[in-house]
């Protein structure tokens, strides 16, 4: 029997500090960027085989080993990860692409991709002492992380924009979070939340601001992979917000080659915004290290309308790296995007989800995507939630 982590160290994304894992941590207490969890590769390359994770539990936790939770008594699971990949046959039919794939995020715990960082984070806050949680969200993330602070029996504090859909306050509110409405963007909220933070001492979650939620999301390039039998796509295209999936999974793919899971053929990545909210897209095409704030951000995807992010410059390095590019798309591209995916493909998917479809049409007329390629959308989320969208 493996070893439940082979966490080894803690080091920042920017400078390189590396710091001990087993207290809490936030930001680098030396430049203020996010912190990575690394492993002992080596030690876990001897003791794991790839063929041994595929009898595990169809979750995320198939992937212990490289997952930061010591002691798997902490382990809290709602089914989290190990989401169909499935082949848009329809779908490429109808845009004339055979090798189309959609990851479907929509069918996680909480209807959204975010159940796996979540899931991640608040496992490891608890094995950790943490007894309260407190996240700005767009919506789904808060969801998820009351979620699992439920199940762990932490208490949650919750941040919104007053003018999410109501779905998600909601559920929030079921799951037995403190939710409070703010006038404003994730940004305003992130400021609201900071009282609590620091008046009350909890335990900030939010977007890399803490090394673990990246851990769970990361897992969705371990499950692709695996579902690929081990190789990987052409191109990923990924609705960018935060930014913590496509960050996770370029670790992922890192991870993997060293632990001789996978060779070093890399996907080329793609971050698809909102032009009504593109801080990444703009950062990118003028060859920036960091992102701008996006003045006056709007966009019918709440996941998108991120007006800055705190991991700006990895998300813009992983696009580098892997001879990417990043697209913006309108928000009536995206509804037909998430149309065309629904009529097609029987999936519901959230508008990020969508603007993903939208980016690979984008692409497809600039001749960026070649016809032989591998491309996996990544739907992020369940479409129901967004109700004033389909009213």
């Amino acid at each position: 029997m493996s070893e439940a982590s082979y966490l080894s160290h803690l080091e920042c994304g920017r400078c390189g500090e590396r710091l001990e894992p087993d207290r809490l941590w936030n930001l680098c207490p030396k430049c203020g960027k996010p912190l990575l969890a690394r492993y002992d590769l080596a030690a876990a390359r001897a003791a794991v085989d790839r063929r041994s994770v595929a009898s595990r539990e169809p979750s995320l936790w198939r992937y212990h080993e490289l997952l930061p939770v010591r002691d798997l008594r902490y382990k809290l699971c709602l089914g989290e990860g190990f989401t169909p990949l499935f082949q848009a046959v329809r779908l490429g039919r109808e845009v004339g692409f055979e090798n189309l794939y959609v990851k479907d995020e929509g069918l996680n715990p909480t209807g959204s991709f975010k159940a796996r960082g979540l899931a991640v984070a608040i496992s490891r806050a608890w094995e950790l002492g943490v007894r309260a949680v407190s996240i700005p969200t767009a919506g789904n993330a808060g969801c998820a992380m009351s979620a699992y602070a439920a199940l762990a029996g932490i208490e949650a504090h919750v941040f919104m924009p007053a003018d999410v859909p109501k779905p998600f306050v909601n559920e929030c509110r079921v799951l037995g979070a403190q939710v409070t409405l703010v006038n404003g963007l994730i940004t305003d909220c992130g400021k609201a939340a900071r009282e609590g933070i620091e008046r009350y001492r909890h335990f900030d979650v939010s977007t890399l601001k803490e090394p673990y939620r990246i851990e769970g999301k990361k897992t969705m390039g371990y499950e692709l992979a695996e579902q690929m039998d081990w190789t990987l796509p052409d191109v990923i295209i990924y609705p960018t917000g935060g930014g913590t999936g496509l960050v996770g999974m370029w670790k992922a793919f890192d991870e993997m080659e060293k632990l001789g899971w996978i060779g070093p053929k890399r996907p080329r990545l793609v971050t698809v915004q909102s032009d009504g909210c593109a801080p990444m897209v703009k950062a990118f095409d003028e060859g920036r290290e960091f992102a701008e704030p996006w003045p006056n951000a709007r966009t019918i995807a709440d996941g998108l309308r991120v007006p800055a992010a705190v991991g700006d410059f990895l998300i813009l390095r992983a696009l580098r790296e892997s001879g990417g590019t990043a697209v913006a798309v309108s928000d009536g591209e995206i509804l037909k995007g998430t149309y065309l995916m629904g009529k097609t493909q029987g999936i519901w998917a959230a508008p990020e989800g969508g603007a993903t479809l939208a980016a690979f049409l984008e692409l497809r007329r600039r001749g960026w995507i070649g016809a032989g390629e591998a491309v996996v959308l990544f739907n992020t989320g369940n479409g129901a939630k967004y109700s004033r969208i389909w009213d």
